[in-house]
């Protein structure tokens, strides 16, 4: 039997969660012990929701008086990941987290440590990895579908927060689906600007959330995979318009993979050796889904608004929640583990270091502090 901890509080203003509290809920041989939370409001209601059978206001007090095996850290600011999870990972315990994981690389380099350290384990909510659609995109990539991948590109949002803040909040799910389909990369290469200024180190940008250092309006990178394999990131401030412009398309000799971040969330084939841009007919890949959770409660799907988008959240976190908990018992590291989150992490800092430095920087860094002054 896991025991669970909820760290959720959700007096702290935010944009919204992506329902990593309910990740555990119904889950086989789970118990959901505590929930910290400083907000009272309608406190009985939310628990029973969440089937926790106790309540703390605040982690520290819950960390000190409950036997967990794992804590669900479940804000989105990354700022509020790094002391609760250093700190549970110092007493043995697992972490499943939303992303970003945290703010900086260093950050994420001594979650790294501190889980060889304990043997312990941290699942990132880097959902892509545990989504049908891109395991099935990645057979398909193998199974030769689009003949030799040439060219992955991913946009962010593109909306207010485009640039900086975009990359952090929504370009750690694109990057992580590049590594996801095609390993670490070996360098990376960016032009990043700032109202249509070069960036310069001491630069900052306001952000709609507290997210520690960002700067940048418009970001354009690219990065090399193994097998000669490159990626495209960009994302330019205010494109947005109505429709969803974040997603990920991968090119190939005989054809292309791609899927929109909309509420569908379909997998699109188009069956062309042409470039996307010369090719716009696609057709829509059947997804069939294979894996199950034995003895797991069926999924509740009202909990969270959002048609589509709830689903995908709901599944996805359920399929994180159990996969850290196979992987606690298997002794292996979860699919998206904390150094897969690094890695993102890491290619954030490669792309200001080259704009920086206006050249190619490689890849794994030897320089691992903030590039910022």
């Amino acid at each position: 039997m896991k025991r669970i901890g909820i760290v959720y509080d959700t007096s702290i203003p935010g944009r919204g969660g992506h329902g990593t509290h309910f990740a555990f809920k119904g889950l086989p041989d789970v118990e959901i012990a505590a929930l910290a939370d400083s907000n009272t409001q309608n406190l009985a209601e939310r628990m029973g929701k969440l089937d926790a059978k106790r309540h703390y206001a605040t982690w520290q007090e819950m960390l000190d008086k409950e036997p967990l095996d794992i804590i669900d850290v479940c804000s989105r600011l990354p700022g509020d990941h790094f002391e609760v999870i250093c700190v549970a990972l110092r007493r043995g315990i697992s972490v499943l987290c939303e992303k970003p994981l945290v703010s900086t690389l260093e950050e994420a380099d001594e979650i790294v440590r501190l889980v060889r350290e304990n043997n312990c384990r941290v699942c990132v909510a880097h959902l892509a990895r545990y989504a049908l659609v891109f395991r099935t995109m990645k057979t398909l990539i193998q199974q030769g579908k689009i003949g030799r991948p040439l060219t992955f590109y991913g946009r962010g949002k593109e909306d207010g927060r485009g640039g900086g803040e975009d990359l952090l909040v929504l370009g750690t799910h694109i990057l992580d689906v590049g590594c996801f389909l095609f390993g670490h990369p070996t360098s990376v290469y960016a032009e990043i600007t700032q109202n249509g200024a070069p960036l310069a180190r001491t630069d900052r940008i306001k952000t709609t959330e507290p997210l520690g250092i960002v700067a940048g309006t418009d970001l354009f990178s690219t990065f090399a995979f193994a097998d000669g394999v490159r990626g495209f990131f960009e994302s330019r401030r205010g494109l947005y318009k109505g429709t969803v412009r974040m997603g990920v398309t991968v090119a190939g000799t005989e054809g292309c993979l791609s899927m929109r971040y909309d509420d569908c969330r379909d997998l699109r084939f188009t069956p062309s050796p042409y470039p996307p841009e010369d090719e716009a007919h696609y057709e829509i890949i059947p997804l069939t889904e294979t894996r199950e959770i034995p003895n797991a409660v069926p999924l509740d799907f009202s909990q969270m608004p959002g048609g589509g988008v709830n689903r995908y959240f709901t599944i996805n976190n359920r399929f994180a929640a159990y996969d850290l908990i196979q992987a606690m018992d298997d002794g292996r590291e979860p699919v998206a583990s904390a150094a897969e989150a690094a890695v993102t992490m890491e290619l954030i800092n490669g792309m200001y270091e080259s704009e920086f430095r206006h050249e190619r920087i490689q890849l794994p860094l030897m320089e691992r502090c903030t590039p910022f002054r």
